[in-house]
């Protein structure tokens, strides 16, 4: 069923919209300014508890809470998540190169905190593989390993306690940084790590971690390599050293991985039909447990297990904060990533789920986590991916799933800690690696990324070999550079187009795309689709050229031939009138100037501004440029579609001293119909608009 729209209204410029339509910018600019002042300074009961509200979620859903309908799925996914926090706190704290008992505190700690200050209703808070490695990096930077110590010794314990301050104090200026960037309102800054830059990212960071892991698998003790190509210097020392394998060992993570893989990817399969995903890796913990003590593998076959976990509270304690200068700049990349998974992950399942996050909000609960969280030995936390997603197809509603969450790991802390000291490290690695099987498979993406955005798959493939290739810091900051170098690339080379007019419609479309669209005779409408800047604007002005065939050769004999046409005939006016006869040896001149003058330029050029979203100075100036050249040629100029940001710009800049207020039009066919009108009626100011 076909219908068909038939409008009557007057032209609008710019101007004359305005005045029937507009308001007062400077009047209702400094009403709204006094209003949000006014609104800022007012101090009432009723403002205290909305900031509190705001700044303290829990105070906001806790009231609203429906206990019948959400408890049972909180508690179940709760406690399901805090069984994973066990196995894999331990696990991700070997990646930090600390002591498995504080893998426990950060998965403690910031999940507690969390549930206080968080927005996300299914962000489960803790250990994070990728973070995890990349402060175990600037731990085995500043703290190496010595090559022989004994573990039962002071020097040993000295050694921890070096170790875990380094992690602490990256944990507590990673939170003041967030802090502060929450203070600044800085949430937006998650966007520059955009979503093919975070999975290339992690999936990278997956195989650091994989060969990483590796020597615990084998039963090698091998120094961990930093730095440029280091997972292929930790490759290269793992098979030099093959020879030297702990077949106790190896046999000890053949047989977890047997379990482990399988049973995760039924979870995986049959996450449906299951209530709860089967707790494959704290059963492994406890099985492997219980066989290394009863056939004390530790001192048989020599294998590595986590020795003593304390029992009870961490004594608060200070940070190494002098080792502040040395981690600065390790520390703000930690920071975004850890924040730019945490915000990815909480908008993922809002959006899933109906509900909104407040990613400054999210900056004061990761920033409050870290901060607080690293006086009790904790090192930097942030949302993780595998208990995320259990938390959420476990059945969780709210934060209060973290309590139960907590509760669990607290047991442990308290009772339950000192029984996993004959714990094999080899299973530990294992949980490590295993894992990761979410970040391996977003391999998956990349045909779909190739089919929908070529960019996007470049930026893909370029952080991914950035990472593996050289290091997790600098592999991240070459994609972040690369991703933005793509958008002002596309912003300095986009497209200009000659717009034609559907036949009977006020619609213009690209000739090049539409064939049925023709040219307005006489006028010239040229569009283009990006901003105006300092970085396009040579870009901008050869593509005028070229559309527009106003070359400055061509500029320069065209204004000749109009200034000699001009003088010739002042020259014919003058003789007429002084001798009382025409003097018609000129004619065939003129003629020849006048074809000169006409010479296939259209009377008009038509600018089309909607999609130019910004104009800067250097911009401006080109358009004002712009506009004196094609004056000079007798080409008048007019704007359409200018947003209000733009035409502020251009005002400011001066353009209006070369082009008439007149000639800025709201739509494109306003300034088509003037136009036309004008070339019929050179002296009519008027009027009908047929849409």
């Amino acid at each position: 069923m076909s219908a068909s729209v038939a409008v009557y209204r007057s032209i609008y410029t710019e101007d004359r919209f305005k005045q029937a339509y507009g308001s007062d910018d400077n009047a209702s600019g400094s009403l709204r300014l006094r209003e949000k002042l006014a609104g800022r300074c007012r101090c009432s009961n009723r403002a205290c508890l909305h900031l509190l509200r705001e700044r303290v979620p829990i105070f906001s859903w806790l009231p609203r809470y429906k206990l019948k309908k959400w408890i049972l799925g909180d508690t179940i996914a709760g406690l399901t998540v805090g069984i994973l926090h066990i196995p894999q706190g331990m696990a991700f704290a070997l990646l930090t190169s600390v002591a498995p008992i504080f893998g426990l505190y950060t998965s403690f700690f910031p999940v507690v905190l969390y549930m206080f200050f968080g927005t996300g209703r299914h962000v489960s808070t803790g250990t994070f593989a990728v973070v995890s490695l990349m402060t175990g990096s600037v731990v085995e930077q500043l703290v190496p390993s010595p090559l022989e110590i004994n573990s039962s010794s002071s020097e040993a314990s000295d050694f921890e306690a070096q170790r875990i301050g380094v992690a602490s104090a990256i944990a507590l200026l990673s939170g003041i940084i967030m802090l502060c960037m929450f203070a600044l309102q800085l949430g937006f800054l998650s966007t520059y790590l955009s979503e093919p830059i975070v999975k290339a990212f992690t999936s990278a960071a997956a195989f650091h971690v994989t060969i990483s892991q590796l020597q615990s698998m084998l039963g090698l003790r091998l120094p961990r390599h930093n730095g440029a190509f280091s997972l292929f210097k930790t490759l290269a020392s793992v098979m030099e050293n093959l020879p030297h394998t702990n077949m106790a060992e190896l046999l000890i993570s053949l047989v977890c991985l047997a379990i482990l893989v399988p049973v995760k990817e039924l979870n995986m399969r049959f996450r449906k039909r299951l209530r709860t995903p089967i707790p494959v890796e704290i059963l492994t913990v406890i099985i492997a447990t219980g066989v290394a003590y009863a056939c004390s593998l530790d001192s048989t076959y020599n294998i590595e297990i986590v020795g003593h976990i304390p029992a009870g509270f961490p004594r608060p304690q200070l940070p190494a904060f002098h080792m502040f200068p040395a981690i600065a700049g390790d520390t703000i990349a930690i920071t975004f990533v850890g924040y730019a998974v945490s915000v990815s992950l909480a908008m993922i399942y809002a959006d899933k789920h109906g509900y909104s996050i407040h990613p400054n909000q999210e900056l004061l609960a990761h920033g409050i986590s870290n901060t607080v969280s690293s006086f009790f030995t904790c090192f930097p936390s942030s949302a993780t991916l595998a208990t995320t997603n259990i938390l959420e197809s476990a059945g969780g509603y709210t934060q209060l799933s973290g309590l139960f969450t907590s509760l669990v790991v607290l047991i442990v802390l308290l009772l339950i800690g000192p029984l996993f000291y004959f714990l094999p490290k080899a299973v530990l690695a294992c949980i490590n690696v295993t894992s990761l099987r979410q970040m391996f498979l977003q391999f998956q993406d990349l045909p779909d990324l190739w089919r929908i955005s070529k960019i996007d798959f470049m930026v893909w493939l370029v952080t991914w070999l950035s990472v593996v290739i050289l290091n997790v810091d600098l592999g991240l900051a070459i994609g972040v550079v690369f991703s933005m170098m793509t958008v002002i690339c596309r912003t300095q080379r986009a497209g200009c187009s000659v717009l034609g007019r559907a036949s009977n419609t006020e619609i213009y479309r690209p000739l090049e795309n539409h064939n049925k669209c023709h040219e307005v005779p006489g006028v010239k409408i040229l569009t283009y689709n990006g901003p105006i800047y300092y970085g396009n604007r040579s870009f901008f002005r050869e593509e005028m050229i070229r559309l527009l065939g106003l070359t400055p050769e061509k500029i320069r004999r065209r204004e000749k031939a109009i200034k000699a046409l001009e003088k010739r005939e002042r020259e014919t006016t003058v003789s007429t009138v002084e001798r009382g006869i025409a003097n018609t040896s000129f004619s065939s001149e003129n003629e020849f100037f006048k074809s000169e003058t006409s010479e296939s330029y259209d009377q008009a050029v038509l600018i089309d501004c909607s999609s130019v979203i910004f104009v800067d100075v250097a911009g401006a100036r080109l358009l004002t440029q712009m506009c004196t050249e094609c004056q000079k040629v007798g080409v008048h100029v007019y704007l359409a579609n200018c947003n209000e940001s733009v035409l502020k710009i251009l005002t400011s800049s001066g353009l209006m001293k070369y082009m008439n207020p007149q000639h800025i039009f709201v739509t494109v066919h306003d300034a088509v119909v003037y136009i036309q009108q004008q070339k019929e009626k050179p002296s009519a100011n008027t009027t009908t608009v047929w849409l």
